[in-house]
């Protein structure tokens, strides 16, 4: 009994020391985020609130910043074209690194070979991709045009075209980013279970039948997952688009990002641009939270 009461008493006191010296490896670890993400943009916020053009004395505005965003069509349009960009940049690659994927999982005559090529796109950084194909949508000297002549097909104006632009970018997008979905994709088919096809087979299933109703449904996680990573990616961009087309022509490719960089750094306005960086967060979190209820729902069954 009298061991006993005494563990007992110890207990209590243990656990409180353990406690204060997890303290030690918790603080700076906060230290760290508040310094790197909390304060900035506790700052940012702040910032969207002022008048404050860099060379000039800040003046407190208030929501002033978020009212004239509401009525500012250039704003609204950029909102627009990154929406636009976005759900092209996820929805191709998803569909031409899929397809691609199915090809691969086949076997075939140098097919590892064929692979490695097929992903080497990826390993490129966005600003010399860019401006391999700045030169490749010349309208006079670019191999594209050239490329559509040699099918009987007239040349195009590729990112000088103002309905062309996006569209432009986007292929840039499908050819540097489509070998990252299929690596994916891969991956979910080498971790197929083998016996449903075995099964669907002796029933007389074909093979579109065998990708619609088994293949498809069991990869749903793996293509949420590409495609949660193709929407933080292409909702980003900026090098890719502001080496190619600057926005342009005009501002028919002028995305947030890029939006967001003139008003920070060519006009030097930098209360509106932080009224900016709130809004876009705004977007992206309702991004977030709606691909994390697809993911959710995207379970095996």
């Amino acid at each position: 009994m009298h061991s006993s009461a005494i563990a007992g008493t110890a207990r209590p006191g243990f656990l409180a020391r353990r406690r204060r010296s997890y303290v030690f490896f918790i603080v700076p670890a906060l230290l760290v985020v508040g310094a790197v993400i909390i304060f900035p943009w506790l700052f940012t916020v702040w910032m969207s609130a002022f008048d404050w053009r860099i060379g000039s004395a800040a003046h407190f505005i208030g929501l002033e910043n978020y009212i004239k965003l509401a009525t500012n069509q250039r704003f609204h349009e950029a909102i627009l074209h990154t929406l636009y960009f976005t759900l092209l940049a996820v929805v191709v690659p998803l569909i031409a690194g899929t397809a691609a994927a199915l090809i691969f999982h086949r076997e075939f005559p140098l097919r590892g070979l064929l692979r490695s090529v097929f992903t080497m796109p990826m390993m490129a950084t966005p600003v010399a991709v860019a401006l391999v194909w700045t030169m490749m949508f010349h309208p006079q000297q670019g191999v594209l045009n050239y490329l559509l002549s040699l099918v009987g097909l007239p040349p195009s104006l590729w990112v000088y075209s103002p309905t062309l632009v996006i569209p432009s970018l986007v292929l840039v997008e499908i050819w540097h980013w489509t070998p990252l979905v299929m690596l994916i994709v891969l991956g979910g088919l080498a971790a197929l279970p083998t016996e449903p096809y075995e099964s669907a087979r002796l029933d007389g299933a074909s093979e579109w039948q065998l990708f619609r109703y088994i293949t498809l449904p069991l990869l749903a996680p793996f293509l949420v997952v590409a495609a949660v990573i193709r929407t933080i990616d292409a909702i980003k961009a900026f090098d890719t688009i502001y080496v190619i087309s600057q926005g342009g022509p005009g501002t028919a490719s002028e995305t947030i990002n890029l939006y967001l960089y003139l008003q920070a750094f060519a006009f030097y306005n930098v209360g509106n641009a932080s009224a900016v960086v709130v809004v876009f967060f705004a977007i992206i979190l309702a991004l977030a939270l709606l691909l994390l209820y697809v993911r959710q729902r995207a379970k095996w069954t």
